[in-house]
């Protein structure tokens, strides 16, 4: 997994990046608000682990420009370094969007700071894990929903359109090769523009569709697409 790792102190973000490579994942490592933005922007690394106190943007105002940048229903999760441990601090942690933060002193002894930051990115990781797979069941469902909508639209069109298109079709063979009575021929043109008449209607009623419903077709089968009077309203 890509991984963004914004961080001033040097020697901080060289062990918080070794942790993170010997677990597996690519590290892209910055020093800046700025920097982590751009990376942001280019690569989208699911997952951005950035420094309350960055120079330039604060980590706080990263974490703000990321969840403004969400797009499609994909997220990023920020986990946010910080040395303070105040409440009002840590809520506005929270309110800028972050995912969760992990204490972190820039001097002194830095006890656990693998097994504290493993823990950490596995729960990252479920949460991207689950993330994915919530996104792939929408797509799925948006994509079932749509060939229903096909097909519902498929039937309920050969349903409305079928017998007006044959009688049409029918009549203006007639027509074509003269084989009507004497007189016939007003009454076939009078039945192929009634039958034009009932198709353009269908098509009309399709387009002024704002709610579309379907019915049943077949008892206790197949649904089309409800194109009666009732069905295309706005109600």
């Amino acid at each position: 997994m890509h991984v963004l790792l914004a961080e001033v102190d040097a020697d901080v973000r060289a062990q918080l990046a070794e942790v993170l490579e010997r677990a597996g994942h690519e590290v892209t490592a910055v020093a800046d608000g700025e920097a982590a933005l751009a990376v942001i922007e280019r690569a989208h690394p699911p997952l951005v682990i950035v420094a309350d106190d960055l120079p330039g943007l604060t980590g706080l105002q990263v974490c703000r420009r990321v969840r403004s940048m969400e797009r499609d229903g994909a997220t990023t999760f920020v986990l946010v370094l910080t040395a303070e441990r105040g409440g009002g601090e840590l809520a506005a942690t929270i309110d800028a969007g972050a995912d969760d933060f992990m204490f972190l002193l820039r001097s002194g002894p830095r006890t656990n700071l693998p097994a504290r930051l493993g823990a950490r990115i596995g729960i990252a990781e479920r949460r991207i894990a689950e993330d994915a797979a919530r996104r792939r069941a929408e797509a799925a469902l948006a994509r079932a929903q749509r060939l229903v909508g096909i097909g519902e639209t498929s039937i309920a069109l050969q349903h409305e359109i079928n017998n007006p298109l044959a009688a049409l079709l029918g009549h203006a063979a007639l027509l074509e090769h003269g084989l009507y009575d004497p007189g016939e021929e007003r009454d076939l043109l009078a039945v192929i523009v009634e039958q034009a008449h009932r198709i353009a209607d269908v098509v009309k009623r399709i387009s002024a569709l704002r709610n579309p419903d379907s019915v049943e077709y077949v008892r206790g089968g197949e649904r089309m697409l409800d194109l009666s009077e009732d069905g295309s309203s706005d109600a």
